[in-house]
């Protein structure tokens, strides 16, 4: 499981020279992204930076096990009712009918809800400031953080684990 920091960068020049760092401090090239205004992601900063910009995906993902749990639980209940004459199989089938559901459901919702690092630092983004986000081990990280810090970026406040990446 990688952990995801955050750096607060002035510009795109600053922001190259974060992930400079953090590349020769051993994060790999595909764990590092941009954050920044719309007009600025636009315009300066190549797509395959970007990060998604909304909970689509991690949405989906808890919507299929939710769902999928919920259909389990209730096919296996409905097993258990013998006038009902649902088998394992039909349990089966309403666990993934539930996670059908639920991914789609989830995936609908998260499509507009924006990534945690969005609703977090949006005053950041807004501001017209360019954050840099590295994940990484934990150990990656520890040497990271100090070169990318040498570069004048502004560690924010925020560690979290990415089990998406």
């Amino acid at each position: 499981m990688k952990t995801r920091c955050v750096f607060s960068t002035p510009d795109l020049q600053a922001a190259r020279a974060a992930m400079r760092a953090a590349l020769d401090a051993g994060i790999d090239d595909e764990d590092i992204c941009f954050v920044a205004r719309d007009d600025i992601e636009l315009a300066k900063i190549p797509d395959h930076r970007m990060t998604g910009r909304t909970d689509f995906v991690p949405s989906a993902i808890r919507g299929v096990a939710c769902g999928g749990g919920a259909g389990l639980l209730l096919g296996l209940l409905a097993a258990a009712v013998p006038p009902l004459g649902v088998t394992l199989a039909g349990a089966g089938a309403a666990a993934v009918a539930g996670a059908a559901v639920g991914g789609w459901t989830g995936a609908l919702i998260g499509s507009e809800v924006p990534d945690v690092i969005h609703r977090k630092f949006g005053g950041e983004i807004a501001s017209g400031h360019i954050l840099v986000v590295l994940d990484g081990s934990k150990e990656r990280l520890e040497l990271a953080e100090p070169a990318v810090a040498r570069t004048g970026a502004t560690l924010l406040p925020f560690h979290a684990h990415t089990a998406l990446t």
